[in-house]
């Protein structure tokens, strides 16, 4: 099938993805890493926000010294990255610049295996003060998170698990909120709710 002008193509693109579901990088010209840590969070976010398909517009890097396209090959490399991760279910080049990105669903999320951090002390290995200034009602729900996520993958539920889980699962949402946002407890509540809502629905 022939794509369409470069015009043309972009009002498609807009009448399909509309701002919510676009993040374009070549408009603020970021670096390499800029670009990767914007993508990163836009991502995560997009992800539990239920998006589904998304639009990732990297350019092809004719502007850059040599004609090298960093962002682009930083943002393939991010990708890559985000699906072993589970945040990203596949990817497709949709121009030379851009990408249609398959966000996975929130429980790929939680069923990505965690880096190896060797053998498990019998304690709580979450650092108490990290979660400390969470209040009663949100740590429960936390951890109640925690004890659905370890079922489905038929970890133990002792409390050294339940403890690592609920900490790697605060890192999590915590990469997907939004920077910009004022109300970070209220944020992070929605988030934890939605992610609990996703594990009840399943069968």
């Amino acid at each position: 099938m022939t794509k369409p002008s470069s015009a043309l193509g972009r009002a498609f693109d807009e009448a399909k993805f509309g701002f919510a579901r676009t993040l374009d990088l070549r408009a603020s010209m970021p670096t390499g890493d800029e670009a990767v840590r914007r993508a990163e969070l836009w991502l995560r976010e997009r992800q539990i926000a239920k998006a589904g398909d998304v639009l990732v517009i990297t350019g092809r890097g004719n502007g850059s010294p040599g004609g090298v396209a960093v962002v682009r090959e930083a943002v393939l490399r991010l990708f890559t990255r985000l699906k072993r991760k589970g945040v990203v279910s596949s990817v497709a080049e949709h121009t030379a610049g851009s990408f249609v990105v398959t966000l996975a669903s929130i429980r790929a999320l939680f069923e990505a295996p965690p880096r190896s951090r060797g053998p498990q002390p019998n304690a709580i290995t979450a650092d108490p003060a990290e979660l400390a200034a969470l209040d009663v009602m949100t740590l429960g729900a936390l951890r109640r998170l925690a004890e659905m996520s370890l079922e489905l993958l038929g970890a133990p539920r002792t409390d050294a698990f339940v403890g690592d889980e609920m900490l790697r699962q605060f890192s999590i949402l915590s990469s997907a909120m939004s920077p910009d946002e004022t109300d970070r407890d209220r944020q992070l509540q929605f988030l934890i709710s939605t992610s609990l809502s996703a594990f009840e629905s399943l069968d």
